[in-house]
């Protein structure tokens, strides 16, 4: 049997006094959280969820969440983690898109579910996780589950191809694209990361990232809960509440998105905060600069920076930096891990070169089917059995991938190709500099012109024509930026990717 729900069964019966989830000062042991999901999963089947359903999750980091991914699991239904930072209207888009039957959120939303639900056709149920009875058509989930006290559900027989739960992409497009993610490829995913990172039940996971994302949840939360370990949440990205959890909770790993990186260096005291229960940091969501690792590995002494690539449509971490290359193969993002290939290919698609840039392509059991009701994207997406990236990268004569660029993001100047990556790292050097973007500016001799947007340290500042003159020392002439933008803030996916398609939309006038 394939289902997820499985593994909690097989823990509660092995280890039920261990503890599972912690949040704040609560947490759940293994026996608490068995008995909860199933008295969750008899309330969502009274209501008359059933199989292939899908169930909404509008909530911020929390038990509950997990809760729900075992409940709606263990009855054959779907999952759908909706991101709190959308617009009602995205909401509305991705709830009617998927088909959901369920929504379960928490008082900061439900007025505006109230909202949308009118442009919902298929929802049946709202569900609040609000302590306080809600008004009708709401239903409480505390009350759902206390009706159902002592119940017991037996895991839905699933196959490896059923799905386990939809993840809508952050919008690159113009319009999100519902995720295809079976149980087969979480099962995939999890014994990978397993594998590669010797994840056991003496492992403690901090989540930081929002459990709607891939990061959140399975960078690897959801691979430690398979093994038996335990899951520390924090409701919303705190840096000096990271740091304060590592050292209480005796974290052992966390993934940090970009910013969230950045903000945990840049913490005032970090230094008085015991952080050597840390065997592994997990990165990824973009390139990260060399001197940011450096610095990673000085605030984690007793840890490596597993540099990661991945995607939604994988169920996130393809390749990881090892702990014996993470100094000799700075810049990479590492090799596969078990079952997962990485093949690079040219505009024709014939298979590139050792060295040659192209577009990365990845194939295994944790790649996705396709997009949901989106036959068109998934054909565009999947050819010939490769999942097809759109990332631009190239692999070394040691088989390290290492990432270029956006297919999209690569400037062509003259005829000269630049990876904007190649001058962002330059940029990082420069002392004054917290986070850089660069992105294509429309040029009427040269085609395009690298355009660079900074955020300075707090309290530092440079002015253009020293940060250009930084670059000239440390770039072929056409890669240096034209353009110096000072902004307070990258714009940034939930993943942590700097939306550079809202900087190219930005106007030249801005400080420069």
């Amino acid at each position: 049997m394939h289902n997820f729900a499985n593994i909690l069964d097989y823990h509660a019966a092995q280890r039920p006094d261990a503890v599972a989830v912690v949040q704040d000062e609560g947490h759940l042991t293994v026996r608490e959280l068995h008995e909860r999901v199933n008295r969750l999963a008899s309330g969502l089947a009274e209501l008359g969820v059933e199989r292939g359903d899908v169930v909404g999750l509008l909530l911020y980091n929390r038990p509950e969440f997990l809760e729900l991914v075992y409940a709606v699991n263990r009855i054959g239904a779907v999952f759908l983690p909706l991101n709190y930072r959308l617009s009602e209207d995205e909401w509305q888009y991705i709830l009617d898109h998927a088909r959901a039957r369920v929504i379960v959120t928490e008082p900061d939303f439900v007025e505006a579910v109230d909202r949308i639900a009118s442009g919902l056709t298929g929802l049946a149920h709202r569900i609040s996780v609000d302590a306080e009875a809600p008004a009708s058509p709401w239903a409480s989930y505390e009350q759902l589950l206390a009706q159902h006290r002592g119940a017991f559900v037996e895991p839905a027989e699933v196959e490896q191809e059923d799905l386990q739960r939809l993840m809508y992409t952050s919008g690159t497009t113009s319009r999100p694209k519902g995720v295809c993610i079976s149980y087969g490829n979480l099962q995939a995913k999890n014994l990978a990361h397993i594998v590669h990172f010797g994840l056991t039940s003496a492992d403690t996971t901090l989540v930081c990232g929002p459990l709607y994302h891939v990061g959140g949840l399975d960078m690897p939360a959801l691979g430690v809960l398979y093994a038996g370990g335990k899951v520390v949440l924090q409701r919303k990205f705190d840096a000096e509440g990271t740091l304060r959890a590592i050292q209480d909770q005796r974290v052992t790993n966390l993934w940090l998105a970009p910013a969230m990186v950045n903000a945990v260096l840049e913490v005032p005291d970090r230094e008085a905060y015991d952080t050597t229960s840390v065997r592994f940091v997990l990165g990824g969501g973009e390139k990260t600069p060399e001197p940011v690792l450096r610095r990673i590995m000085t605030a984690f002494p007793n840890a490596w920076f597993a540099d990661a690539y991945g995607l939604t449509e994988t169920v996130s971490g393809d390749t990881f930096l090892d702990r014996a290359h993470c100094l000799t193969k700075l810049g990479s993002v590492g090799r596969p891990v078990p079952h997962t290939r990485v093949r690079i290919v040219d505009d024709t698609g014939q298979e590139a070169a050792t060295g040659e840039l192209g577009e990365i392509t990845l194939r295994g059991p944790k790649v996705f089917a396709g997009y949901w009701r989106d036959e068109k994207a998934t054909a565009a997406a999947l050819k010939n059995g490769w999942f097809h990236t759109g990332d631009i990268g190239h692999v070394d004569e040691d088989g390290f991938l290492y990432i270029d660029d956006r297919k999209k993001d690569m400037i062509v100047s003259g005829g000269e190709n630049i990876a904007t990556p190649e001058v962002e790292r330059v940029l990082y050097e420069h002392p004054a500099v917290l986070e850089a973007a660069v992105v294509g500016l429309a040029h009427p001799r040269w085609g395009e012109v690298p355009r660079a947007f900074v955020v300075f340290r707090p309290g530092a500042k440079a002015e253009p024509a020293e940060l250009r003159e930084f670059c000239q020392a440390r770039l072929a002439k056409f890669k240096v930026p034209t353009h110096f933008h000072v902004v307070d803030e990258l714009p940034r996916t939930p993943s942590g990717k700097v939306l550079k398609r809202n900087l190219r939309d930005l106007p030249t006038e801005l400080q420069a």
